[in-house]
C-alpha cells in the first residue's frame, strides 16, 4: 500500500510544535529527523562513535518531521488544515509530499535504535536484536506510541524507577503511551501497575508491550484520564507527559498517594521548570529531587500533606 509521506521541514526552534500538530492532524506515524546530537545520541543509544558520513553530512539547525497519510486519506482535506495549524502558531516551514510503500517508513528508524543500558539494572532491546547481558531486559518496539527509552524525558523517568522501585509497589502511570515505565516498574519489582491513556492504540500498544514483557497479569491500562480511571492509593505515581498537562493534573495527584510515595513528573521543557514548579507546591506537591538532560526536567515529589 501507498502511503503519503508529509515533510515539514522547521528550524529547530519550532520542532517541538510542529511534532505536536502533525500529531493532532495525522491518523497515521509520525517520523522525525533531528541530527542536533547526532555523536552523543549514536554513542548513548547503539554504544559506537563510528558513524556514516551521510548522517553526519545532516543539517543540525533543522528538524524533518514526516507525517504519514493512509492510503484512504485524502491529502487535499488534511495539508489545508495542517498549514493552518502551523501557520497559526508561527511556525516558519517547508513542506513538499511524496509517495512512499508503508513497510519503507515502519522499518526506516530500525538501523537508528539498538539496545542500551539506563540506570544500574535496566536495559531496553528492540524485539528485533539479541542483547547478552545481566540487567532485566524490557524489549520494546517503538510501533505508533511515544516511549522506547530513547528520549530524554523517558530515560530520566527509567533512571528514577530504578532507583526508586524495592519490590511490592502499586504504581500508576499517568499517559502511559507505550506502557514502558510501567513495565519498568514491574521488571523491577512492584507488584502492581495500572496505566492510563486518552489515545485507545496507545493502551492496544501498551498492553502488547505487556505481554511480550511478560507483566500483563500484573498491568491493567485503561483508555480515559485520571479523574476516571485511577482509584485507591499507589506507592509511585508516573506522568511523562507535557508540562501543561501536568500542571492541569497535579491537584488530583495527592489524594492518589499512598504515605510515602512518590510522584515522578517529566515531559517538561527546561523553559518551563520554575512554572511547573510552583504550580505543583500550589497542588500539594513538594518537590524533593529535580533532575535534568539536555533540555528537559524531571521532578521527584512527595505528598507536602506528610509530616
Amino acid at each position: 500500500m501507498e502511503w503519503t509521506d508529509i515533510q515539514i521541514t522547521v528550524p529547530q526552534q519550532y520542532a517541538e510544535t510542529a511534532e505536536a500538530i502533525a500529531t493532532m492532524v495525522s491518523n497515521g506515524g509520525i517520523y522525525i529527523e533531528d541530527y542536533r546530537d547526532l555523536e552523543q545520541q549514536a554513542w548513548e543509544i547503539a554504544h559506537v562513535d563510528l558513524i556514516e558520513q551521510d548522517l553526519l553530512d545532516q543539517p543540525r539547525d533543522i528538524v524533518k518531521v514526516h507525517m504519514y497519510l493512509a492510503p484512504d486519506e485524502n491529502p487535499a482535506e488534511i495539508l489545508p488544515l495542517f498549514k493552518e495549524r502551523l501557520e497559526a502558531s508561527g511556525v516558519e516551514y517547508k513542506l513538499e509530499t511524496s509517495g512512499i510503500e508503508q513497510e519503507d517508513w515502519q522499518n526506516a528508524w530500525k538501523k537508528y535504535y539498538h539496545a542500551m543500558d539506563i540506570g544500574q539494572r535496566l536495559a531496553i532491546v528492540p524485539g528485533w536484536e539479541t542483547y547478552d547481558t545481566d540487567r532485566i531486559v524490557i524489549t520494546m518496539d517503538p510501533g505508533m506510541a511515544f516511549g522506547t527509552g530513547t528520549h530524554e524525558t523517558t530515560s530520566l523517568c527509567l533512571e528514577t524507577l530504578d532507583n526508586m522501585v524495592k519490590g511490592g509497589e502499586r504504581v500508576l502511570d499517568i499517559g502511559t503511551g507505550s506502557g514502558i515505565l510501567a513495565i519498568a516498574a514491574l521488571k523491577l519489582g512492584a507488584a502492581e501497575a495500572e496505566g492510563v491513556d486518552i489515545d485507545p492504540m496507545c493502551v492496544r500498544t501498551a498492553g502488547e508491550n505487556a505481554e511480550r514483557n511478560g507483566v500483563a497479569e500484573h498491568f491493567t491500562v485503561l483508555v480515559g484520564d485520571l479523574s476516571d480511571k485511577a482509584s485507591g492509593k499507589y506507592n509511585i505515581i508516573t506522568a511523562n507527559i507535557v508540562a501543561a498537562a501536568i500542571l492541569s493534573l497535579a491537584p488530583h495527584v495527592p489524594v492518589l498517594m499512598a504515605p510515602g510515595a512518590r510522584f515522578i513528573a517529566s515531559g517538561i521543557i527546561d523553559t518551563r521548570k520554575d512554572e511547573v514548579l510552583a504550580g505543583l507546591r500550589a497542588a500539594g506537591l513538594e518537590p524533593v529531587e529535580i533532575k535534568e538532560k539536555r533540555g528537559w526536567v524531571c521532578v521527584i515529589c512527595k505528598n507536602a500533606a506528610e509530616v
